[in-house]
């Protein structure tokens, strides 16, 4: 005799041995799948770098300022030893709006030394410090700043990106998942970086100019995010490359990036 199928009316019968077991092979299989997904979840994602952003936690930086080609301080750790650290402003903005508070009432800021309070941004021994207000930059002196005209011609294989993000204010700040955002950053002053990184995982940096080393923004976005290939003349400025780019001849790239 064919066994009948049960039927349950929830305010009427009691659950039936078949429905309980049912249930219990859901509910087993439903917290075995939920745990294998955490395992492969975390398994397969990339770790978080190793990046700080000292959001709330603002610091005096004294150093001497420069455009070479965007703003920046020269900050001496020792004797004859310096680091270059980018001015970024609030937000997706660069750091001149705040600067030109100061030069309105100063006059031009290149090569006095100035005193600025704001957030540090540093990563891999890269050092950025975000600006939100012009009242917190003062002139402390008179300082001297050259940068080294040596130049030498590289092919460099990377992704463009904007350094603020990627250097410690969002995890991650790099690929097509945040090509919309460092749109936005570049586009509002924030000087574009090429990050190449090398066979033993080690990351190269390189802040952007046009052939006459002059700031670019707006004209960079069609190829930040995504694999490209560079030709340009790259010099020395402290601990940072500059390089001259032809955005005629960047070749954007066919494959995964280099970087992640």
């Amino acid at each position: 005799m064919k066994k009948k199928d049960e039927f349950y009316i929830g305010y009427v019968d009691r659950v039936g041995e078949g429905t309980k077991k049912a249930l219990g092979r859901f509910i087993l299989v439903a917290l075995f799948s939920l745990l294998l997904g955490g395992f492969l979840f975390a398994f397969f994602q990339r770790p978080a770098s190793n990046s700080f952003y000292d959001f709330g936690d603002p610091t005096k930086v004294v150093g001497v300022y420069h455009e070479s080609p965007y703003p920046m301080l020269r900050v001496q750790l020792a004797e004859n030893e310096f680091k270059e650290i980018v001015l970024l402003g609030f937000g997706k903005s660069g750091a001149n709006p705040f600067l030109d508070e100061v030069r309105e009432k100063k006059g031009d800021l290149t090569n006095k030394k100035l005193t600025i309070e704001g957030q540090l941004i540093y990563y891999n021994g890269k050092t950025l410090l975000e600006i939100d207000d012009g009242q917190n930059i003062s002139i402390t002196g008179e300082g001297n700043f050259e940068m080294s005209v040596n130049q030498r011609d590289l092919e460099i294989e990377g992704e463009i990106i904007d350094p603020k993000c990627y250097f410690g204010v969002m995890k991650p700040g790099y690929g097509k998942i945040h090509r919309s955002c460092a749109a936005l950053c570049i586009s509002g002053g924030i000087p574009p970086v090429l990050v190449s990184k090398g066979e033993n995982g080690a990351e190269t940096y390189f802040l952007l100019t046009d052939l006459k080393g002059n700031p670019i923004h707006k004209d960079i976005i069609p190829y930040i995010g995504q694999p490209v290939k560079l030709l340009g003349a790259v010099s020395q400025l402290g601990d940072w490359n500059v390089m001259k780019v032809d955005l005629g001849q960047i070749e954007i790239l066919n494959k995964k990036s280099s970087i992640y």
